[in-house]
């Protein structure tokens, strides 16, 4: 995206008052930032359907312009990003979301589409139960799929110890955060912070400046979830910030999974609820998880194309390939999430399934999380 569409993008997220409803609403519906710019004057007549608050706050931009100009300049000099919605960086299985961010701010060195991307939340009061839950979660998945973006909140107690982990383990992690880029929250991870810069990432959808209030912390919780494959939940009280992006996960077709706890244990009643109610499965270790969620150890996967992957003329398909098959068929080069929503296929059926297919030499994986018919 050119400089000026950026401009004008972000300036638009400020006027519409970071509601992001709206603005993604008049950006889908003119465009583009620029494209909204240009219809300021005409606005009621072009989207009717815009509140006379809105129309009002598109009238001048003089002010929003020179923030976000402001803005810019703070960006080149902290090599940070603005990722808009459409752009090829943005993180695609959050694009595919109905309330996904117009623009977010990245300093990172992450690719945030890659082929399998996994979000660990708990509570912020980690008991040393769930802090080796996750320290052996992530050595054994690690093992398994060398190959995973770890996405969390850089939030005290489970994420940062996620975090931390994954970047002993040799993961890339990104820390999604609820404030701008000039700031560091809470301020005792700034070390990790550092760490994650250069072997991951911090992304946010806010602007310098913004202070770390708690609907901001809510916010981002649908960014944690969506652009995720699978969320992890480790360690919850009965309310929750990760309950939260549970749900919102669930809401988004992704799978939910929570590791159980004791009866009685104040901080894992949310994750035995979440289980009790079939809205996570029931995992113990990452073995359990990649077969939940359908990932193929990344080793299985070596192996075979060692061997070698022969192609046959007319495969033996079921129904759940021959479902994606015709799906490819007819539209090439699509990410998962859109492939699970098209066939009606859950996530973790739909991985299954492109592993198979692959191993048969019917599709093969492309950079971005997207799958390629080679019919």
């Amino acid at each position: 995206m050119e400089q000026q569409d950026i401009l004008y993008t972000m300036a638009l997220t400020r006027l519409t008052g970071f509601n992001s409803q709206t603005a993604l609403h008049l950006f889908r519906e003119l465009g583009g930032g620029r494209a909204v710019y240009e219809h300021r004057a005409d606005i009621a007549d072009v989207v009717p359907e815009c509140t006379p608050r809105t129309v009002e706050a598109l009238r001048d931009w003089s002010i929003a312009l020179a923030r976000t100009e402001e803005e810019l300049r703070f960006m080149e000099q902290h090599q940070i990003r603005a990722l808009c919605l459409g752009d090829e960086a943005y993180p695609r299985r959050l694009a595919d979301c109905d309330d996904a961010p117009l623009v977010l701010y990245y300093r990172g060195t992450s690719d945030l589409n890659q082929r399998r991307i996994l979000s660990i939340v708990g509570t912020r009061h980690a008991t040393v139960y769930g802090q080796d839950l996750v320290r052996r979660f992530l050595k054994r998945l690690h093992e398994l799929c060398p190959q995973v973006l770890v996405v969390s909140g850089l939030a005290y107690g489970i994420d940062i110890c996620a975090h931390r982990q994954s970047l002993d383990c040799g993961y890339e992690t990104v820390g999604v955060l609820a404030h701008g880029l000039d700031m560091i929250y809470p301020t005792a991870h700034r070390a990790t912070a550092v760490r994650m810069a250069t072997q991951g990432g911090l992304l946010t959808e806010y602007m310098t400046a913004t202070q770390p209030i708690a609907n901001n912390f809510r916010q981002r919780n649908r960014i944690v979830a969506g652009m995720s494959d699978a969320t992890v939940v480790v360690e919850s009280a009965f309310k929750g910030g990760s309950l939260i992006t549970a749900r919102i996960a669930q809401e988004y077709g992704r799978d939910v999974v929570a590791f159980p706890g004791a009866v009685g244990a104040p901080y894992s009643e949310g994750c035995n609820n979440l289980i009790r109610d079939n809205r996570a499965a029931l995992i113990s270790s990452a073995d359990d998880f990649i077969a939940v969620a359908g990932w193929q150890p990344d080793v299985q996967l070596q192996q075979a194309r060692a061997v070698g992957i022969e192609r046959t003329l007319f495969p033996d398909l079921s129904a759940d390939e021959q479902a994606v098959v015709n799906l490819l068929s007819q539209q090439n080069d699509l990410q998962l999430n859109v492939i699970s929503v098209r066939t009606n296929q859950s996530i973790g059926t739909v991985t299954a399934t492109l592993f198979q297919l692959e191993m048969k030499g019917l599709v093969k994986p492309l950079a971005g999380g997207t799958y390629h018919l080679l019919l």
